[in-house]
């Protein structure tokens, strides 16, 4: 299950996903398509290669530990511009599991399998947190601030 879900701003993208192995790959995919295909993977390739991380581990977080039988997740990506803080990526990845809320570990096991992916996020963006999502839903979001590239109008 792969749903785009059209929407009239070019700078947004939204796609609901089967919360299963190939639905992270296909979400890890899609967001390579459409962080390329604003260009990012060219213009700002620093935050490109870590959105396409950050992506990677929060699809993977919503399909370990967000999955409910039967419900997907949901993939959003945009592209905002403000004068304060410039032009942000913004990634999300809604999961139906709004009981299970991610926290940031203190302490690092050395031989531990798994939970190093939110310290990865954690350094990788600029800001990251969690907003509830009706009905008993989560949302977990990441921001990347893009610097101005010396083209833009921002640059001088």
């Amino acid at each position: 299950m792969t749903t785009d879900i059209p929407l009239d701003n070019p700078g947004s993208h939204t796609t609901v996903l089967a919360a299963t192995p190939k639905g992270a790959a296909i979400c890890r995919r899609i967001a390579r398509r459409q962080l390329t295909t604003w260009g990012l993977n060219s213009t700002h390739t620093e935050p490109f290669y870590s959105a396409l991380l950050i992506v990677a581990e929060l699809a993977a977080n919503a399909t370990t530990h967000g999955r409910l039988p039967g419900r997907g997740f949901e993939l959003h990506l945009s592209l905002t511009t403000s004068t304060r803080r410039g032009t942000t990526l913004r990634i999300e990845i809604s999961d139906p599991r709004g009981d299970r809320l991610p926290v940031l570990p203190t302490v690092h096991l050395p031989n531990a399998q798994s939970g190093r992916g939110l310290t990865l996020i954690d350094a990788l963006c600029d800001r990251w947190g969690t907003i509830p999502r009706h009905p008993n839903a989560k949302t977990v979001w990441a921001e990347l601030d893009l610097a101005p590239t010396p083209d833009s109008p921002d640059a001088a």
